[in-house]
C-alpha cells in the first residue's frame, strides 16, 4: 500500500469523500469534485494511474484494493461523507460499497455495467443499503433514445421527473426564428417555452427579451415535454420520430440501446463482428437484426442500406473508428439522425467542430447524477438539489431544487427578487404541473425550481439571490 499525498495543504470546507477506480469516470469526478471544494482520497492498485490524478488535482491517492477493510480504514472510511466506486469492476464497486455502509454512515454509490446485475439494481440498493446503483451505459441509452424521439434535436435533457426537458437545437438562416427577439418569440408562441441559452460564436448568452436570435445560433429552450413537439411544429421542423436505426458494434452499449429503442417501436439493425456475440444478442434481442459482419467497411454498410437508414449510431467502443464512422454517415446520407458516443474528451474542441451529429459523453451522465447528490448534501438552507446537466462545454449549468422550506426566495413574485446576472428561472414544477414562470409568479414550498446560469457550482436556490 502506498499514499500520494496532496502537493499542498490547503483549506477545505467540503465533503470527505473517497473515490475507488482510477478510470476516465473516476478521474472526472475527482477533476470536478475537487473543484467544488471537497476532500477527496482516491483508492486503485494501478500506481500509476493514482499517481497521475492525485497529482493532477492536488487530492489524496492511496494505491491497493477498495475493496479491503484494512484499505478503506486508511483512507479514513469513519469520517468520510460519501463513498463512490466506479471502477470497471461491478463486484468491486458493489463490494467495496458494501463494506464502507457496514463500517460508517456515509452516502455509498456503486457503478454497475453488466446487465444482470443492472437489472437488479433496486435489490442492491435496498439490500445493501447503497444510495445510489448507477450504470452510465444504460443512463447514455435512454438519452440516445430521446434523441431519436425529438430528432432535430441535439441534446435533451430531462427535468421534473421526465415531465420538463431542455432541447437544444441549430437554427438555420430559413428558419423563422432568425431575426427575432425572445420577447417577440414568446409574444407569438401557442404555448408556454422559455429559450434559456444561445451559443453563438463560441460565446454563451442567458437570453434577456431584447436579444434575438441569429443564423447559426445553438439555442437550448425548456417547455413541458408534450410542447417540444409542438414548438418544432411551429418553426417548421419535421418532427417524425425516426423509425429505424443502424448500430455499429455489438458491446454492452449497443445492447442497452437496442432494448430502447426496440420498445420505443424503433427498427434495429445491429452490425457485430463476433460470430459469438451476434449468436447471444440474437437470442437477447430476437426483434433485432443481428449481421456479422466488419461494422468499418464501407461495401458492408452500404450493403445494409447506409443511405436510407433514418439514425446511425457508432458504439463500436474505439473513439476515432466512432468519429470516422459518424463522419462517414453523414457524407453518404443527408437526412440520418447521427448520434456519437464519445469516452475520452482529450479532442473535445476539435470534435465541436465535426459534423458528428448529437455527441454523448457517458463518464459526465454519472458524474452529473453523483455530484447533484454531493451538491444536496452540503446544503441546509431551505432547497436539495435534485438534477443537474453541465452545457455548452461545462460553460452553462442547468439546476434543479426542490424548496423544502421557506426561504428568500419563497412567496415573493418573481419581478421582485433580486437575481444574480446571468440566472434564469427556467420552470417551476407544482405537484406535476410545469409552469413557465413570468414576474407575477411565486415560488411555493414544495416546488422544484430549474434555473439556467453561468455562475457555476449553486448548492442551494437561495444563491441565486444578489
Amino acid at each position: 500500500m502506498s499514499f500520494f499525498s496532496r502537493l499542498q495543504p490547503q483549506e477545505n470546507h467540503g465533503l470527505d469523500i473517497i473515490i475507488v477506480g482510477s478510470g476516465i469516470v473516476a478521474a472526472t469526478l475527482v477533476e470536478r469534485l475537487s473543484k467544488e471544494g471537497h476532500d477527496i482520497t482516491i483508492i486503485d492498485k494501478d500506481r500509476e494511474r493514482v499517481n497521475e490524478i492525485a497529482s493532477y488535482n492536488d487530492v489524496m491517492g492511496i494505491v491497493g484494493n477498495g475493496a479491503r477493510y484494512g484499505i478503506l480504514m486508511d483512507a479514513g472510511i469513519t469520517r468520510a461523507d460519501a463513498f463512490i466506486a466506479v471502477s470497471e469492476d461491478d463486484e468491486l464497486n458493489l463490494l467495496s460499497c458494501t463494506i464502507a455502509s457496514h463500517v460508517s454512515k456515509c452516502a455509498t454509490f456503486a457503478r454497475v455495467q453488466t446487465p444482470d446485475y443492472s437489472s437488479e439494481a433496486r435489490y442492491y440498493r435496498d439490500k445493501l443499503g447503497l444510495t445510489m446503483v448507477i450504470n452510465p451505459e444504460l443512463s447514455t441509452a435512454k438519452d440516445i433514445a430521446r434523441l431519436l424521439y425529438q430528432p432535430n434535436a441535439l441534446e435533451v435533457n430531462p427535468f421534473a421527473h421526465g415531465r420538463a426537458e431542455m432541447v437544444k437545437f441549430q437554427v438555420y438562416e430559413d428558419n423563422p426564428l432568425v431575426g427575432k427577439t425572445i420577447a417577440e418569440i414568446g409574444a407569438e408562441l401557442p404555448h408556454d417555452l422559455l429559450i434559456c441559452v444561445i451559443e453563438r460564436n463560441d460565446e454563451v448568452i442567458i437570453p434577456k427579451g431584447n436579444d434575438h436570435i441569429e443564423n447559426g445560433d445553438l439555442v437550448s429552450f425548456v417547455s413541458s415535454k408534450e410542447h417540444v413537439r409542438k414548438f418544432f411544429d411551429y418553426i417548421g421542423f419535421d418532427t417524425r420520430r425516426v423509425s429505424d436505426c443502424m448500430i455499429i458494434g455489438g458491446g454492452t452499449s449497443a445492447f442497452f440501446v437496442a432494448t430502447e429503442l426496440l420498445h420505443m417501436g424503433i427498427n434495429v439493425k445491429i452490425i457485430e463482428q463476433d460470430p459469438a456475440r451476434c449468436e447471444e444478442l440474437s437470442v437477447l434481442l430476437p426483434k433485432a437484426i443481428v449481421i456479422n459482419g466488419d461494422g468499418t467497411s464501407e461495401e458492408l454498410l452500404h450493403e445494409e442500406n447506409i443511405r436510407q437508414v433514418e439514425s446511425f449510431i457508432p458504439l463500436t467502443g474505439i473513439d476515432e473508428e466512432n468519429v470516422l464512422l459518424a463522419l462517414h454517415a453523414a457524407k453518404v446520407n443527408d437526412n440520418v439522425k447521427i448520434v456519437t458516443k464519445i469516452n475520452r474528451v482529450n479532442y473535445r474542441e476539435v470534435i465541436r467542430g465535426m459534423d458528428l451529429g448529437s455527441v454523448i459523453y457517458p463518464r459526465y451522465i454519472i458524474a452529473e447524477a453523483i455530484i447533484s447528490y454531493i451538491r444536496g448534501m452540503m446544503n441546509s438552507q431551505g432547497s436539495n438539489v435534485e438534477t443537474l446537466y453541465h452545457m455548452f462545454n461545462d460553460r452553462v449549468e442547468a439546476v434543479e431544487f426542490m424548496v423544502t422550506e421557506e426561504s428568500p426566495v419563497t412567496e415573493v413574485h418573481l419581478r421582485d427578487l433580486r437575481i444574480k446576472k446571468n440566472v434564469l428561472i427556467a420552470t417551476i414544477n407544482r405537484k406535476g404541473k410545469i409552469i413557465i414562470p413570468s414576474g407575477r409568479d411565486r415560488i411555493h414550498v414544495g416546488d422544484s425550481v430549474m434555473i439556467v446560469t453561468t455562475n457555476l457550482g449553486y448548492d442551494n436556490i437561495n444563491q441565486i439571490l444578489a
